[in-house]
């Protein structure tokens, strides 16, 4: 008897252990399964439950059944195979922003203000279909960057092999920003691009629409002879405006190491003293007609040590069909143009677009245009806050401020807030958690918005 007691207490025993390695089994399959499944609720559910947000209301919140995986970014990217399709998604861009646009004050379309530059975008892949080495001998691409000055937006976004120049295709894409900006009601468009850009064979024709155009022009030799043979009463001094404010309180300024270092060494070292400004009429061979010719001689001691070795004279010109500013005002517009390297910095650093993640030319295009959609998404969202009422003029400050804020910013000052999302019987209740010094930025713009 009591041995088959004992063997009934084993046979339940090992019945258990059985149950409880296929409980194992068929769990450790179920997080398999799920772990296959691109959606959110095997990737994005783990750090929203640390969160403390609940998967259900997440989902309800956004009004989606489903978020695809983000791995699912570059088979949809590489459905981009041609122009036209990358033609087609700027069609769509362009028409979300002629809305913006629409409900825009009328002094906004005083004027439209397009700068032009190239980037070299690096890639260290083998296999980047499109890819070339750039003249720094860097591997990757060669994106041309058209933007709106005015809200620092990406007009347009055109990738390059590598290897082309910075002013390849960029008058035919100049020519349909221009279309584009007269069909949305902009009374002036004005060009203005580095010496790359002075692509004298289109400058009658953008004259001849009206397009205000200021190019930096390249030194050349015959230019150089001109400036020198001027005579003295045609030059002025420069004087640059200071960059920072009127300050109440002064304070002292901290001892220039750097100087100091290249000055003890006997270094050589450009210092520049002053800067003069004149300007003349000249015809480039590709004109049919003149146009003013802006220069700047900047003159700069040549040091060694302290000791003064030479007198130098430096010219810059920049060519434009502006026949009312002053030359300094010209200089300083053309030097407002260096802006748009720091949206291109935003643009690499901020979002990432500028970067080349997938495996040919159209796919890296179409991610490039994609992701600055969400630095174009902070412009439009800064141009949809209400500047009417009592507070105009505050709330015209913090509207420039949110146009001009950096993505980061932007993102933990507008985005980044922390919220409690409960869902009841009837209704989805969302509770922020916490404020920072935009939040009646933010509520003004759910109202604005009706979200």
């Amino acid at each position: 008897m009591k041995t088959q007691r004992t063997k009934k207490r084993n046979t339940k025993a090992r019945q258990r252990r059985l149950k409880v390695a296929q409980k194992r089994i068929a769990d450790r399959e179920r997080r398999i399964r799920q772990r296959n499944r691109h959606t959110v609720e095997n990737n994005q559910q783990p750090l929203m439950l640390a969160a403390g947000i609940q998967y259900e209301a997440y989902l309800n919140a956004l009004g989606a059944q489903r978020i695809p995986d983000a791995s699912t970014a570059g088979d949809f990217c590489r459905r981009f195979k041609t122009h036209d399709d990358i033609n087609s998604l700027h069609a769509a861009i362009d028409e979300a922003r002629r809305n913006v646009w629409s409900q825009q004050p009328d002094e906004f379309l005083t004027q439209a203000t397009v700068d032009m530059d190239g980037s070299i975008v690096e890639t260290t892949g083998e296999c980047k279909v499109g890819m070339d080495m750039s003249y720094k001998g860097i591997w990757g691409y060669h994106p041309l960057l058209i933007s709106l000055a005015e809200t620092r937006e990406p007009l347009r976004i055109v990738n390059r092999s590598g290897n082309q120049t910075s002013e390849d295709g960029a008058a035919f894409e100049c020519d349909a920003v221009a279309d584009y900006l007269q069909e949305c009601g902009f009374r002036k468009i004005v060009f203005r691009g580095d010496t790359a850009y002075s692509q004298t064979e289109h400058l009658d024709r953008w004259d001849d629409r009206g397009i205000t155009f200021y190019f930096g022009d390249k030194v050349f030799a015959n230019l150089e002879e001109r400036a020198e043979n001027l005579d003295n009463s045609a030059w002025t001094t420069l004087q640059r405006p200071s960059r920072r404010g009127i300050k109440k309180k002064t304070r002292s300024k901290p001892d220039r190491v750097k100087e100091q270092i290249v000055v003890d060494r006997e270094y050589t070292n450009l210092v520049l003293k002053s800067e003069d400004v004149a300007e003349f009429d000249y015809q480039p061979a590709a004109c049919g007609r003149s146009y003013r010719m802006i220069v700047i001689c900047k003159h700069i001691d040549e040091m060694k040590g302290q000791k003064l070795l030479l007198n130098k004279e430096r010219y810059l010109f920049d060519i434009t069909n502006d026949r009312t500013s002053t030359p300094q005002q010209i200089v300083f517009i053309c030097n407002d143009r260096c802006e748009q390297e720091n949206l291109i910095e935003q643009l690499k650093n901020g979002p990432r677009s500028l970067t080349a993640p997938v495996d040919n030319l159209y796919s890296n295009w179409a991610y490039m245009l994609m992701t600055s959609l969400a630095w174009t998404l902070k412009a439009w969202l800064a141009l949809s806050v209400p500047e009417t009422g009592r507070w105009k003029i505050r709330r015209q400050e913090e509207k420039f401020r949110l146009l001009k804020m950096e993505f980061r910013t932007f993102v933990t000052a507008i985005i980044r807030i922390p919220c409690q999302i409960v869902r009841t019987s009837g209704r989805t209740i969302y509770r922020l958690l916490n404020g920072n010094n935009m939040q009646r930025v933010f509520w003004r713009l759910v109202a604005s918005l009706q979200l």
